[in-house]
C-alpha cells in the first residue's frame, strides 16, 4: 500500500490498525486522496486470511470535521465544464458518480466481510461519523472535547455518505429526524444512549476497546445487513408509521417555511430509503444528496457559513504587518448586562478580567452573573464546580479603576452617553499602560466622535458586543478615523480569543449590523402604519426566514430605545432622517401606553407570567386604517423585509462601512439573523442577479417610496452584469 494520510500495522494478535493522520493539517479531513488510501485498507484487510479485522482511528487530538467542502465545490465547477462541452446528460451522469463516490466507500468497508471498529476522540462531524457509522462498532473517548454529529444542514446540505439511512435504522424515526434535522454536535453517553456508539471508554483505552471487540468475533455484519432486521419504529406504512410521517411534515413545514431544500431532502430520503433494502435506499439518499449539492441554497451557505466564516476567524482581515501579541489580562468598565456578558466569555477564554463600576458592590453583581452562567452548565451536566471556581477566580470585581493597571486591552460597556463614556475614556487612560488598547462596546455612537475625547485615538477602537454575549458568536470591531493597526490586530485575536467571529467595519452611524436591524424593524412599524395586521407582519418575517418578526425584534432590543434612537438621529442629524410614522408609533406606545418591550413585559407583545407571549391586541387602535388581510400581497410582505435589509446592506457597501462582502455575509446572518439559506444579505442580491434586485428595488419604491430606492453602485453593478463578489475579487487583485 502506498499510503500518506494513514499508518497501518497490525498486532500479534491479527487486528490491524489504521491512524488517520494527514501531514501539514491541524485536523483530518476527508479529501480524495484520503477516499482512495481507506479503498486500499479495506482492500488489504479482506486480502490478508491472517487480519482479523481493523480499528480506524486519529494521530490527531481529534478525529475529523467531515469532508473538504471545497471538494464538493470543485464537482460543482467541473460539472459547469462538462455541461458546456459534452451536454448536461453527460455531467450529470459524472456529477451523480462523483458525488456518491463516499457513500460506496464506505458501503465497500461496512459489507468486506470483515469487521471494522471506529476509535473515536475529539470532533468527529459529518463525513467522518459516517465513516465511524459505517464501521461495526463505535467507542467513544469519554473526554468532553469528544463530540459527533452530522451537521450538514447548517451549510444548506445533508448527510450524503450514508448518514440518513444508518441514523434512521438506528434509532427511533422521530429521533433521527430530529438529529438530522438540527446538526448538532453529541456527547459521547448521549451518543451511546441514542444508540449512535456502543461504548464510551478513557481516551487512553479507546482503540484497545474496540481491538477487543475485533477480537472476542465482532460480527462484520451490519444490523440492516441481518435478514430479519426490523427498523426501530417498523414500516412506513403502519399505524406507527402515520403517527410520525403527516407530524413530520408539519414540523418541517412550520420550522423551515420550505426555505430549506437539504431538510426537505432529508424528509424524502428517510422517508423513501425506509422502505427500500439498504443498497437501494443509500442510491435515494444519493440522488437527493446530488441534486442538494447543485442548489443555489447549499452553494451560498457553503460559501458564507464555511468558507468565508473560516477564513474570518482564521484573521483575514488581521494586518500582516502586527506581529502576534499575547493577551492575558482584559479590563471591562461597566458591570450591567453588557459588561457582565464581556467579563463572562472573557474569563471563560481564560483570560484575568478586572470588572469595573462605580462602587465594588455594583461589580460584584456583574461578576454574579458569570457564577449565574456556569450554574447553569453545571445544572445541565456541562461543567463542573471546579470550573466555575476557576472562572470566577480570574475575575477581580472592583470599583478602583487603578486596578486597571497592567491590561492588555480595556472594554469599555457604560451608558449610551458621550459625556459618561468621556469621562470613562479619562479615567482609564490614567491608569493603562502606554501599549494598552481601548475598546469602546458602543452600539449606535461613532467611534471617531468618542476617540475625540482619548489623549491616543490610534489605540482607540469599537468592539460591539450583540446581546446576550454569551450567546451571540458576532463582534463588529469599528475603525475610527485616526485607529491604528496595531489596536486592530489586538481586537481581533481578543475576539478569536474568546471564539467569536469578527467582521471590520469603518466608522459610521449605526456601523453596519444596527443600519440593517434599523431598516428591518422600521419596515415592520410603516406595515403597521398602512393598515397591515400585525400578525402577518410577524409571519411575513419568519417566513422570509428571519428568525423573528420586526415587531418582536423590537421588543427584545427595546421599544424605548428605538424611540431614543428616532429622537437623538432627529436632533443630530435632521428631521428628514427620520420617518414620521414610525415616530408617531413608537411615541404612542412608549410615552403613551408605557408599553417598553420585553424587559416591562409589555410592548409589541404582551409577556404573562405564564404562558406565551402573544400580539397586544391594542395595536389595531394605534392604526390609523386597516387592511383586509385578503387584500394583502402577503408575498411582497416578505420581500419587503428582506429586500430593505439587503438594500441596506448594499449601501453599507457602496459607502465603504464594510468593505468585504464576506463580512456583510456572516454578519448579516451572525448579528441579525438575515435567511441563512441565501447565504447573506449580499449573497441575497448576487445570486438574485443585480440587475433583477435593481429592479424589483424600483417596483418597491414606485409603490412604497424612496427608502427602496438603489444606490447608484449598486445600479452601476447591475449594468455592468458584476456581483458583489466579484468587485471583490478584481479589488482584491
Amino acid at each position: 500500500m502506498n499510503l500518506t494520510n494513514f499508518r497501518f500495522e497490525t498486532d500479534a494478535d491479527g487486528v490491524a490498525l489504521a491512524t488517520w493522520d494527514m501531514p501539514g493539517r491541524s485536523m483530518n479531513v476527508v479529501t480524495p486522496e484520503v477516499m482512495d488510501e481507506l479503498n486500499q485498507i479495506v482492500d488489504a484487510v479482506v486480502a490478508d486470511a491472517a487480519i482479523k479485522g481493523c480499528v480506524i482511528t486519529s494521530g490527531k487530538d481529534t478525529f475529523s470535521g467531515g469532508a473538504d467542502l471545497t471538494m464538493l465545490q470543485g464537482l460543482g465547477v467541473e460539472h459547469a465544464r462538462l455541461a458546456r462541452e459534452r451536454g448536461e446528460e453527460e455531467a450529470m451522469t459524472f456529477f451523480f458518480e462523483e458525488s456518491r463516490r463516499l457513500t460506496l466507500l464506505y458501503r465497500k468497508l461496512e459489507t468486506c466481510g470483515k469487521p471494522f471498529a471506529a476509535a473515536v476522540h475529539g470532533t468527529c462531524l459529518g463525513g467522518a461519523f459516517e465513516l465511524a457509522l459505517a464501521c461495526h462498532h463505535r467507542v467513544l473517548s469519554d473526554d468532553d472535547k469528544t463530540r459527533v454529529g452530522l451537521p450538514e444542514i447548517k451549510v444548506g446540505l445533508f448527510p450524503g455518505a450514508g448518514g440518513t439511512q444508518r441514523v434512521a435504522r438506528l434509532m427511533q424515526t422521530g429521533d433521527a429526524l430530529q438529529m438530522l434535522f438540527k446538526g448538532e454536535q453529541i456527547r459521547p453517553l448521549m451518543a451511546r444512549n441514542m444508540g449512535l456508539a456502543h461504548a464510551v471508554a478513557p481516551r487512553a483505552e479507546i482503540v484497545a476497546k474496540a481491538k477487543e471487540w475485533i477480537k472476542a468475533g465482532g460480527s462484520a455484519v451490519a444490523p440492516w445487513d441481518q435478514p430479519k432486521f426490523k427498523a426501530p419504529s417498523g414500516k412506513v406504512y403502519s399505524p406507527a408509521g402515520m403517527m410520525t410521517w403527516p407530524p413530520a411534515n408539519a414540523i418541517y413545514r412550520r420550522e423551515t417555511h420550505d426555505n430549506y431544500p437539504a431538510a426537505k431532502a432529508i424528509l424524502q430520503a428517510v422517508y423513501e430509503g425506509l422502505q427500500l433494502p439498504m443498497d437501494l435506499a443509500l442510491k435515494v439518499e444519493s440522488r437527493y444528496f446530488a441534486k442538494i449539492l447543485r442548489s443555489p441554497e447549499a452553494a451560498a451557505m457553503i460559501r458564507t457559513l464555511f468558507l468565508s466564516m473560516g477564513e474570518l476567524n482564521k484573521g483575514a482581515r488581521r494586518p500582516k504587518s502586527v506581529g502576534a501579541v499575547s493577551l492575558k489580562k482584559v479590563g471591562v468598565v461597566g458591570a450591567g448586562f453588557m459588561g457582565a456578558g464581556i467579563a463572562y466569555v472573557s474569563a471563560n477564554a481564560g483570560l484575568e478580567v478586572v470588572l469595573v463600576d462605580q462602587s465594588a458592590d455594583a461589580a460584584e453583581k456583574g461578576k454574579a452573573y458569570a457564577h449565574k452562567l456556569v450554574s447553569d452548565q453545571i445544572m445541565k451536566g456541562r461543567a463542573k464546580t471546579a470550573d466555575r471556581d476557576a472562572l470566577l477566580s480570574r475575575i477581580t470585581a472592583t470599583g478602583d479603576y487603578s486596578a486597571l493597571a497592567g491590561c492588555d486591552l480595556v472594554v469599555e460597556a457604560v451608558f449610551e452617553d458621550p459625556k459618561v463614556k468621556a469621562e470613562v475614556i479619562a479615567k482609564v487612560e490614567a491608569v493603562i499602560g502606554p501599549d494598552a488598547i481601548f475598546a469602546s462596546n458602543t452600539s449606535t455612537l461613532p467611534i471617531s466622535g468618542l476617540a475625540k475625547a482619548s489623549s491616543r485615538p490610534e489605540q482607540f477602537i469599537g468592539i460591539h458586543f450583540f446581546s446576550p454575549v454569551e450567546k451571540m458568536m458576532l463582534v463588529e470591531i469599528i475603525m475610527g478615523k485616526a485607529t491604528g493597526e496595531r489596536a486592530l490586530a489586538v481586537a481581533l485575536d481578543y475576539v478569536r480569543a474568546i471564539k467569536k467571529t469578527p467582521i471590520v467595519v469603518n466608522d459610521a452611524r449605526g456601523f453596519f449590523a444596527n443600519r440593517c436591524v434599523g431598516a428591518y424593524i422600521l419596515e415592520g412599524h410603516l406595515m403597521l402604519a398602512e393598515g397591515v395586521p400585525a400578525a402577518m407582519i410577524e409571519n411575513a418575517g419568519r417566513q422570509a426566514g428571519m428568525p423573528v418578526g420586526p415587531l418582536s425584534l423590537n421588543d427584545e432590543v427595546g421599544v424605548d430605545l428605538a424611540l431614543k434612537i428616532v429622537k437623538a438621529t432627529k436632533a443630530q442629524v435632521g428631521e428628514a432622517a427620520v420617518n414620521p410614522h414610525q415616530e408617531r408609533l413608537l411615541t404612542a406606545l412608549v410615552e403613551g401606553e408605557g408599553r417598553l418591550g420585553r424587559k416591562n413585559r409589555k410592548g409589541f407583545y404582551e409577556y404573562p407570567e405564564q404562558g406565551s407571549k402573544k400580539l397586544w391586541p391594542g395595536l389595531r387602535d394605534l392604526q390609523e386604517t386597516t387592511l383586509d388581510p385578503e387584500a394583502v400581497n402577503f408575498s411582497e410582505l416578505r420581500q419587503r423585509l428582506l429586500v430593505t435589509q439587503a438594500l441596506e446592506a448594499a449601501r453599507t457597501f457602496g459607502e465603504g462601512v464594510v468593505t468585504d462582502p464576506r463580512e456583510a455575509d456572516v454578519g448579516s446572518i451572525l448579528g441579525f439573523g438575515f435567511a441563512p439559506f441565501t447565504g447573506g444579505a449580499l449573497s441575497y442580491i448576487d445570486f438574485m442577479g443585480a440587475a433583477r434586485f435593481v429592479d424589483l428595488c424600483r417596483t418597491l419604491e414606485a409603490k412604497h417610496g424612496a427608502r427602496f430606492t438603489p444606490p447608484a453602485t449598486l445600479v452601476a453593478m447591475a449594468e455592468k452584469g458584476g456581483t458583489f463578489y466579484g468587485e471583490a475579487a478584481k479589488n482584491a487583485a
